[in-house]
């Protein structure tokens, strides 16, 4: 009876050890994931960033009296009306 409790007890500590293991193993591919996908928001953030200046660019570089062009100058006023109504408060 006491063999057996004492084997129970080594089945139980060898299963909290494999499990303890799997779950280091597990937070560490997480904080890996965690790490990657803050990589490729910043990507992606990156490149909207960029497409947004292409398209300022091409909208300026037409002129200026495209409808792109007044649609994106008129965004960049709404957008530095903001700004200043903010920094005023």
């Amino acid at each position: 009876m006491l063999e057996d409790l004492r084997k129970t007890i080594e089945k139980l500590i060898a299963r909290y050890e494999a499990e303890k293991a799997e779950n280091a193993k597990l937070r560490s591919e997480l904080r890996a994931s965690k790490e990657a996908n803050d990589t490729y928001r910043k990507q992606v953030e990156d490149l909207l960033s960029e497409i947004e200046t292409r398209k300022l660019t091409e909208a300026f570089s037409a002129g200026g009296n495209s409808p792109e062009a007044k649609k994106k100058i008129d965004s960049l006023i709404a957008e530095i009306n903001k700004c200043i109504s903010l920094l005023e408060n």
